[in-house]
């Protein structure tokens, strides 16, 4: 469904070079902290800048030949973009029907009315979580194949997030469909997400299946004298700490294993992001 291979652009003091893919029927996350190149990713993709080299596929076809009745089958979300703010949601309804053919007016007003969205209130009138909901709702709206989403849950309540992310869910239950989908709120990726790219300073630094992210990935807590015997083979990462040291290991079970004195934790991915960027290797 989308496949980025060495995809280079250059900024002063910043390099994106990224290879990644989505496949048809999965929910992909892409993860890493504000800065590490998550949304240059995504403008890449849409072909909202100039890439320096690598490629770009998406549904079958090199960027460069996507064409309008393509980007139809694309719903967009982007952290740093959004509708005009003189709009309200009764006049975006005309321009989206003429955007797309698949257009489904009923369903959203439907949702709109579900989120608690006026349509004769002014769109720069509404709060960041209910510009959020908009265009998600939007993307939502056209029977996409693939939705690129760029922190679509930011600034959504506990409540907004679940039932969005319920939504994502259901979009998924239909054949030929996938996501991308980027956020920095570990549970929505922990509960969606088939499988995760963890970006830092411009590059992929970690693949992985979230299963066995959960599964078996987990972090140490060593003594220092502990540290010191230990095996490094699946130590990812380690760092100092007051009390001795925290490792990441993608074996968490072989720790457990060999050495039943040394506390082995489940991580999740806060704790992942953490120990893969700030932890030595």
């Amino acid at each position: 469904m989308l496949r980025l291979n060495k995809v280079r652009k250059e900024y002063k003091g910043f390099q994106l070079d990224c290879t990644l893919e989505v496949q048809e029927g999965c929910v992909t996350g892409l993860i890493g902290k504000n800065g590490a190149g998550k949304s240059t990713t995504f403008k890449a993709i849409l072909g909202l800048l100039k890439m320096d080299g690598g490629s770009i596929e998406i549904l079958g076809k090199p960027l460069h030949e996507i064409g309008n009745q393509d980007k139809e089958d694309m719903g967009v979300v982007m952290s740093d973009a959004g509708f005009s703010g003189y709009l309200m949601i009764q006049d975006l309804i005309p321009v989206l029907k003429n955007m797309y053919r698949n257009f489904q007016e009923e369903e959203f007003r439907r949702k709109c009315k579900k989120f608690q969205l006026p349509m004769n209130k002014k769109i720069k009138e509404f709060s960041t979580g209910m510009k959020r909901k908009l265009q998600v709702l939007a993307a939502l709206s056209h029977e996409a194949r693939l939705l690129l989403l760029d922190e679509p849950t930011a600034g959504l309540d506990i409540i907004a997030r679940d039932e969005l992310l319920d939504m994502l869910r259901t979009y998924m239950e239909k054949e030929g469909r996938a996501i991308l989908v980027s956020s920095h709120i570990s549970s929505d990726l922990e509960g969606l997400c088939d499988d995760i790219y963890m970006i830092d300073d411009g590059k992929i630094i970690l693949y992985e299946e979230t299963d066995v992210l959960l599964d078996c990935y987990g972090i140490l807590k060593a003594t220092p004298e502990q540290f010191g015997r230990i095996e490094r083979e699946h130590i990812l990462r380690y760092k100092k700490e007051g009390f001795g040291y925290s490792c990441l290991t993608d074996q968490r079970q072989f720790y457990q294993e060999n050495y039943p004195d040394i506390a082995v934790e489940k991580g999740n991915i806060d704790e992942l992001i953490m120990m893969m960027i700030r932890g030595e290797e």
